[in-house]
């Protein structure tokens, strides 16, 4: 096997997201990003890349952890979110299920086929309130090449095609208080993030999360892998197929608040606060 000069592996993943950034106009000067940062490998190679590309952009940044209430999983991955951030000189602003919600991912999970549907809701809700509230321009995560393309073809096989607005490298915003994402790992695969980790002895948490074999992503993605395995560069040509046939073209969306929480939603009630009074229906 062929030895990896580390110097050029790492300029290579340095060019590859500065790239996704300058084509796509992911930050603009003076921009306050926000990094969600889990502690896995992803969001970690996302708050590195950014903290290096701070002064050639001119923005600023800080870091947003959520804690679900995985027990023997979460804990570990917030330590390292707390170590890259202080190793990096950037804050972090925590944030909880339980705190906001009052229940952890492990007390619900078992109401659901998959406890990843409410973790979903929920994390993206408290990861945009979080960011609402500190007054920032752009929310960063670390979906990679292999995220947005499972998370595509799934959708596509549910034929699910109002979520075909929200993929690509970067959202619109679209409501006052709904914080646009960007992804500015967008191009790199999966593979390359845990090489770039190992490579550079990075504190991440590598383990996944113990539910995440119940969802349909987890057989997505084995099924990817297996292509991928057979032939080299399937992933890049699915993503380059997508972005050619559907242009991310972001069509209007009518979007108000909720009655009851006051966040973003298309909904009178959003997918946050409907849940959050089914849970404690079926928990009394």
């Amino acid at each position: 096997m062929k030895s990896v000069d580390r110097s050029e592996f790492n300029q290579y993943i340095m060019d590859t997201a500065r790239n996704v950034i300058q084509d796509y106009q992911l930050i603009q000067p003076h921009d306050r990003i926000a990094v969600g940062l889990s502690g896995g490998k992803d969001s970690v190679l996302t708050l590195h890349l950014l903290v290096e590309l701070m002064e050639e952009f001119d923005f600023e940044l800080i870091a947003v952890s959520i804690d679900e209430g995985v027990s023997g999983y979460r804990d570990e991955g917030i330590d390292a979110a707390r170590i890259n951030a202080a190793k990096l000189g950037i804050e972090l602003v925590e944030g909880s299920f339980k705190k906001e919600y009052g229940f952890t991912l492990d007390q619900v999970s078992n109401l659901y086929q998959s406890a990843c549907i409410p973790c979903g809701v929920f994390r993206r809700q408290l990861l945009n309130k979080i960011s609402s509230e500190l007054c920032l321009d752009k929310l960063a995560t670390g979906h990679n090449l292999d995220d947005e393309i499972q998370s595509f073809l799934m959708s596509f096989a549910k034929a699910d095609f109002r979520r075909f607005s929200k993929f690509g490298p970067k959202l619109d915003r679209i409501h006052p208080n709904l914080v646009p994402r960007i992804k500015p790992l967008w191009k790199l695969p999966e593979k390359d993030v845990g090489i770039w980790a190992v490579m550079n002895n990075v504190d991440v948490h590598f383990a996944e999360c113990p539910y995440s074999h119940t969802s349909l992503r987890s057989k997505v993605k084995n099924y990817l892998n297996q292509m991928e395995g057979k032939r080299k560069g399937t992933k890049l040509s699915i993503l380059e197929s997508f972005s050619q046939t559907f242009k991310f073209e972001r069509k209007e969306i009518i979007i108000g608040q909720c009655k009851l929480c006051s966040e973003p939603s298309s909904l009178n009630i959003c997918k946050a606060c409907e849940m959050v009074e089914d849970i404690k229906n079926r928990i009394k």
